[in-house]
């Protein structure tokens, strides 16, 4: 079958209809794509992840911030780390603890990070396969970053361990964050030992990790690399997404019709969307200045103050990262609000269309973030509100034409082609209890 008629039957077209002369369809997902996954040590990550032990307070688990109830993120434009009680929307602050700021970006969705072509993590890549370092991980960290992480998804979880506004705990609250505080993290009485020898010192834990690792069977204490790989099993495993309808498309199972077939025509056609939401999983895993608006805190050293978040240049130094962000895979993105990297949008079809306008849109936005009350924290709109900020945000970023409502229509039922059930119930599901005794956000 030639390209042309190829790309019509998987569009649902009766014919190519110049399709043939746009960006190619990407290949289906195959079992190729995707490592192998031990089902014990993915069935260990579970009980890890929805368990708040790994938190200095003991009050904050992975699944905080990334439930499957909002589609691996949190329903929030910016989470409240520590200091917050309650799950997705209904997060609030205490008055007993209350958080220092919010988290400065979106908690991102987890759908297919196991798979082999995502090598970069995070919105401004701070984490990136090296295979020039001896851990084979560049991280900020740099040449102490430790081995033994299976991989990026791995090293990922060393972040919000670490974080104080995450789930580390702040100054003196618990010995977590004074180990963070103290610069200790790796090494014996580091942050991450002391989190390790939590959970070891919890028998069902020990026997779990005893049973999947053979060093921790011969006798070696669990590491935190342990920890961090049996939850990175875990998020490959739970959150493979590759069974959308676009996917069966691809397939040759059934084709697309209708306004999705219509969109998927305008995606990988004259709206230029493929540009950078190329390749299987709709990425292009490159860094890209959009225009979105940015709100919270910023991304801020201690002895700066403002409030603007410079993404990618923060991790390169160089000018021209300045407002770049990582292209971020769009599977399930219908069900993953709110969006942008500061979640500025609660609305989907707004934010596609003020997204292909760049900065052009920013004059224009619809405030609408998903913002917990947070008192005493940084202004929330510091940046949008100040005319210098909101022009230098809009001259980073390019500008494309305007959708009309009957495009938005079309690429809006194409996105929704991208939503996969599976993936979303997740295969695991939440655990009724772990190991800690701790409760469990359900």
């Amino acid at each position: 079958m030639c390209k042309a008629v190829w790309i019509a039957a998987v569009l649902g077209l009766a014919t190519a209809g110049g399709i043939a002369a746009q960006t190619p369809l990407p290949p289906p997902v195959t079992e190729a794509d995707y490592g192998p996954i031990d089902p014990a040590e993915a069935k260990l990550g579970q009980l890890l992840f929805y368990d708040p032990v790994l938190s200095g307070n003991r009050n904050i688990s992975c699944a905080t911030c990334h439930h499957p109830k909002f589609a691996t993120s949190d329903g929030l434009s910016l989470g409240l780390g520590e200091g917050g009680v309650g799950l997705g929307p209904d997060r609030h602050a205490t008055a007993r603890n209350t958080p220092e700021e919010r988290i400065p970006r979106n908690a991102t969705a987890l759908f297919n990070l196991g798979a082999k072509a995502f090598t970069t993590l995070f919105h401004d890549g701070r984490i990136q396969a090296d295979p020039t370092r001896k851990s084979g991980i560049r991280t900020p960290m740099d040449e102490d970053m430790v081995t033994g992480f299976s991989g990026v998804l791995s090293a990922q979880t060393m972040f919000p361990v670490l974080s104080p506004d995450e789930m580390a705990g702040h100054y003196s609250e618990n010995d977590v964050a004074q180990a963070v505080r103290s610069g200790l993290i790796t090494g014996p009485g580091g942050a991450w030992d002391i989190i390790s020898k939590r959970v070891a010192a919890i028998p069902q834990y020990q026997a779990g990790f005893e049973a999947v690792y053979p060093h921790v069977a011969a006798g070696e204490e669990v590491r935190f690399t342990d920890i961090s790989n049996a939850i990175a099993a875990f998020i490959a495993f739970e959150w493979r997404s590759d069974d959308s309808p676009f996917d069966a498309a691809l397939r040759g199972e059934v084709p697309l019709s209708g306004l999705a077939a219509d969109g998927a025509a305008l995606f990988y056609g004259e709206a230029g969307c493929a540009g950078c939401h190329s390749g299987p999983f709709q990425t292009d895993h490159g860094f890209h200045a959009t225009g979105a608006p940015q709100l919270g805190p910023g991304k801020a050293a201690r002895f700066e103050h403002h409030s603007r978040d410079d993404g990618r240049m923060r991790v390169t130094g160089r000018e021209e990262d300045r407002f770049a962000f990582r292209t971020p895979s769009l599977r399930n993105v219908a069900r993953t609000g709110p969006w942008g990297h500061a979640g500025a949008h609660d609305d989907l079809r707004r934010f596609v269309a003020d997204h292909v306008r760049g900065g052009a849109a920013l004059d224009a936005y619809v405030r609408s973030a998903v913002l917990p009350d947070l008192p005493g924290g940084k202004p929330d709109w510091a940046v949008l509100d100040d005319p210098a900020e909101r022009a230098a945000l809009a001259a980073a970023s390019r500008s494309g034409p305007a959708l009309t409502e009957p495009e938005l229509d079309a690429l809006l039922a194409f996105l929704d082609s991208l939503t996969d059930p599976a993936a979303l119930s997740g295969r695991l599901g939440v655990p009724d209890r772990v190991p800690s005794g701790l409760a469990v956000d359900r």
